[in-house]
């Protein structure tokens, strides 16, 4: 009699979204990044701190500031033919303030979120 060996299990890759958008707040800049979570490497980010962004903006660390930070990563998303991304929240952030300003202004570029 021949036993088969057992059936492995998926990878748990199989079943996690690709690309996770991650935030970070400050008292003086807004962070967000897009990471492709099976190979662990940023797909795209924008930042307040950035040399280009500064000038345009009032205050680098508000809610208009996390909106046009959403509207620039939701253009460069589409421009790496990247059209959907799953959020994660960390356990204190809600979803109101700074974190609602760029999911929304992401979901107003075009960017599908699951």
């Amino acid at each position: 009699m021949k036993i088969k060996p057992p059936v492995k299990p998926h990878r748990i890759t199989d079943f996690l979204k690709p690309y996770v958008l991650k935030m970070h707040f400050t008292n003086k800049y807004v962070d967000a990044q897009v990471v492709h979570f099976p190979t662990a490497t940023v797909a795209c980010s924008a930042c307040s701190q950035e040399k280009q962004l500064r000038p345009t903006m009032e205050k680098t660390g508000d809610v208009a500031a996390a909106a046009s930070i959403g509207r620039i990563l939701a253009e460069r998303l589409l421009q790496k033919n990247i059209p959907a991304v799953c959020i994660s929240l960390k356990g204190e952030q809600r979803y109101h303030g700074k974190v609602k300003a760029i999911v929304d202004s992401l979901r107003d570029g075009g960017v599908k979120l699951l």
